[in-house]
């Protein structure tokens, strides 16, 4: 399936035509400030039902550019039990505008007043693992953290009709520096690097 048919079967609404480079800023110390203000509109939408609230993607690393979008992986009960939890966010003034059954039970939302993107996932679900995993890789190892500035930088370069398809591009390095991650956990526990 080609990512417009992809996108096409998950976007609520018409999908967003970026058609052009990505625009990258440099670090700006309020990215943290901006999510804590977007966590508390989170918790105070869902209470208890906010079982986690994590600032992630590229503004939750310091010295890191980015798009200036503040990603935020929300962990609920069950992310396919919509009723639960979707209209105390719409209420909040958020918008969803992705749903993925066949991911993780994915769910996307954005605001029409602020640059942000809120990940929802349900109970334990690996993919928040890997993102605070990543996350915690780049903020601590300078030369994962370059490897893939160098590579946003040179991605960034290309026209794209939608962002996700750089997000996309960006695939291959994110999965090496997991790899490492892993690798190093691995060594820390046994003592060698293969168990």
């Amino acid at each position: 399936m080609c990512n417009d048919e992809r996108l096409r079967e998950v976007t609520i609404g018409e999908p967003t035509v970026h058609g052009g480079r990505i625009a990258l800023i440099p670090y700006d110390p309020e990215w943290p400030r901006r999510f804590e203000r977007q966590a508390a509109r989170v918790r105070t939408a869902l209470g208890s039902g906010a079982l986690r609230i994590e600032h992630v993607g590229s503004t939750s690393v310091p010295g890191l550019s980015a798009k200036p979008f503040i990603d935020i992986v929300l962990e609920v009960a069950n992310s396919a039990d919509e009723a639960a939890y979707v209209p105390n966010l719409e209420a909040a003034g958020y918008v969803l505008r992705i749903r993925e059954p066949k991911w993780h039970e994915h769910r996307l939302f954005t605001s029409p007043h602020d640059e942000i993107k809120l990940h929802v996932f349900g109970r334990d679900c690996p993919e928040i693992r890997r993102m605070i995993e990543f996350r915690n890789r780049l903020r601590d190892h300078a030369a994962d953290r370059e490897l893939y500035a160098r590579t946003k930088r040179e991605l960034a370069q290309r026209r794209w009709r939608y962002v996700q398809d750089y997000a996309d591009a960006k695939s291959e390095v994110v999965e090496a520096i997991l790899a490492r991650a892993a690798t190093d956990v691995a060594y820390r526990v046994s003592g060698t690097p293969d168990g």
